[in-house]
């Protein structure tokens, strides 16, 4: 389609443009002319927003729709409905589902039923078949098919051996390794934060160590096998030191940081409200104080939403028998600019891309139209009416948020709400 954004300031500080108020042609899906005061001659539609903000799309590079096997958690074309309308355009689906993404089949399944949508869907595959740790998956088949990188979600992968042998053949293939970093003998039995707030509440504890093990020993395999590897959700500041000093000695490796562990901690955890049981659990105000600062200084490579949806028979239940996880798409936008200032959110939800392995487009003449539409202005508090998911385990509900996502424009398609 053919559009004239109106006044819109944007945030792009790769373009020319950055922080300047313009307009901006779109014509057949390709930003064609950035200026001020365009003519409309041909009478195209116009977009006019208050306190318009633009940015190139954001990417999430870890959200669980439940399609195929948990529809009545979320299915992916809601998923990616909810997705633009919370400013993504593009994001990274774990294998999670039932059964798990763990061949080319299922690869293109998922690929097939986003087709056609304003948001890119790229899958993510499973390290080892079934997510179950034992065995690699067909990693060269499920990558020929569109598969964007390897993990098996919220799993730590007990087996060292096997994550350097995934390590070494991914190597092969160009292929993108996902660790999550867990210890499950330090964790045990625990579901909250180890500290003042469980002992507190009776809940029993998983210490920092627990993920902070798991990252040194990852590290060190990466540095004996090579590769490219990833580590998501990272919640404590000795995991940060880790990955500096491994970044510092030149490893291939990166790492994300959730919103919910940048803007909420365990003090949430008072009155056992399960929408806030998540893995890794939340932790201490000076745990996300380190992390907004590693995000800041550039140690933290991406934010995700880590959106997960459960269904209310898996969540609204005794604390310690409740799912891990939380939706985030809707609050990723409101919730970090309560911590972090504009143009550090639009670059560590924009700079994913290049560590999957995706186009980045950034806003110039010429460029592919990929576009977030966005105010900074205004505040707002959460509400049950604000959820957007087919699931509504937001541990959100009833927070204070900056600003507004007014949506995208991507693949030719304008999706505003």
């Amino acid at each position: 389609m053919n559009l004239i954004i109106r006044q819109a300031k944007i945030v792009d500080a790769k373009s020319k443009f950055h922080n300047e108020t313009v307009d901006i042609l779109i014509e057949d899906g390709t930003i064609s002319k950035i200026g001020k005061s365009l003519k409309n001659p041909d009478k195209i539609e116009e977009l006019k927003l208050d306190n318009l903000c633009v940015s190139e799309g954001w990417f999430d590079s870890s959200v669980s729709f439940g399609e195929p096997g948990y529809e009545d958690r979320e299915t992916i074309n809601n998923g990616l409905s909810v997705a633009a309308k919370s400013g993504f355009t593009a994001v990274a689906l774990q294998p999670n589902s039932n059964p798990i993404i763990d061949n080319q089949a299922l690869v293109n399944l998922v690929k097939t039923k986003a087709s056609g949508n304003a948001v890119d869907l790229y899958p993510i595959g499973a390290l080892t078949m079934k997510s179950e740790g034992n065995d690699l998956a067909e990693l060269l088949d499920m990558k020929n098919s569109g598969a964007v990188a390897f993990g098996d979600y919220g799993k730590n992968m007990e087996s060292a051996n096997l994550l350097k042998l995934a390590l070494q053949y991914a190597q092969d293939i160009d292929a993108l390794v996902i660790a999550f970093a867990q210890d499950s003998s330090l964790k045990g039995k625990g579901i909250a934060n180890e500290g003042i707030n469980a002992t507190k509440l009776g809940l029993k504890g998983i210490p920092n160590l627990a993920e902070e093990l798991m990252v040194a020993r990852n590290l060190y395999l990466l540095e004996y096998a090579g590769g490219k590897l990833h580590i998501p959700t990272v919640s404590t500041p000795k995991s940060i030191q880790l990955i500096k000093e491994a970044k510092a000695k030149g490893l291939n490796v990166t790492c994300s940081v959730s919103v919910h562990h940048l803007t909420l901690t365990d003090d949430k955890l008072n009155g056992f409200d399960t929408r806030v049981k998540v893995s890794p659990p939340l932790r201490t105000e000076s745990d996300r104080k380190a992390l907004v600062k590693a995000v800041k200084d550039g140690i933290v490579d991406m934010i995700t939403s880590d959106h997960n949806p459960i269904d209310i028979e898996h969540k609204k239940m005794e604390f310690d028998l409740a799912k891990d996880g939380t939706i985030g798409l809707e609050t990723a936008f409101g919730a970090l600019l309560n911590v972090l200032p504009i143009e550090i959110i639009v670059d560590k939800l924009t700079s994913g891309k290049s560590v999957f392995g995706l186009e980045s487009t950034g806003i110039s003449e010429g460029s592919k139209a990929n576009l977030t539409f966005f105010t900074t202005e205004g505040t707002s508090v959460f509400t049950k009416e604000n959820i957007l998911s087919k699931s509504k385990n937001s541990a959100f509900l009833g927070e204070k948020h900056k600003g507004k996502v007014y949506g995208i424009f991507n693949n030719g398609q304008l999706i505003v709400s």
